[in-house]
């Protein structure tokens, strides 16, 4: 019936045939490799997404466990302050100010609080200008409040004041 109908058309040759069947397995089998590398994705964002959160608790439970100590003993500062020894009470609470300074300090925020120092703008914050004369201009004079960190691990810069030329 097809013998006379030119190459290409009528019914497919067993040879295309057989091409296009193995055309549509190499696609079925991409299309389940591509399938399984999107749920292998999905799988490992919410594998990545449970590592963080319990890496994120981990370090709040060492940090807040770290600051424990401190807590005990402002409390026990404030136990003792009822006793009347005002002198006590003041080295108990310079010594939880130093151990509140060692825990931030361990923790990788060291305390900047030096003076005679020149300025630095990026670990200090100069919030006045005094006339001094026994220090060069750009000299921290005083520090006013303390600074914490370095570099890209500052928490915050140092407030301080800084000398200038005398007028």
């Amino acid at each position: 019936m097809y013998e006379n109908v030119p190459e290409g058309r009528g019914e497919p040759s067993e040879e295309s045939a057989a091409a296009s069947a193995e055309t549509d397995a190499k696609l079925a089998e991409l299309e389940d490799r591509w399938l399984r590398a999107v749920a292998d994705l999905d799988n490992l964002r919410k594998r990545i997404a449970r590592d963080n959160e319990r890496l994120r608790a981990e370090e709040r439970a060492r940090v807040a466990a770290a600051w424990l100590p401190v807590l005990d003993n402002l409390e026990l500062a404030l136990v003792h302050a009822g006793d009347g020894d005002a002198k006590a009470v003041l080295d108990g609470l310079r010594a939880v100010r130093d151990q509140a300074v060692a825990v931030l300090s361990n923790l990788g925020y060291p305390r900047h609080d030096e003076t005679g120092v020149i300025f630095d703008p990026a670990r200090h914050e100069a919030v006045a200008a005094v006339e001094r004369t026994d220090v060069d201009p750009g000299t921290v004079v005083e520090v006013l409040r303390p600074g914490y960190g370095e570099g890209e691990r500052q928490l915050r810069p140092a407030r301080v004041a800084v000398a200038k030329k005398a007028e």
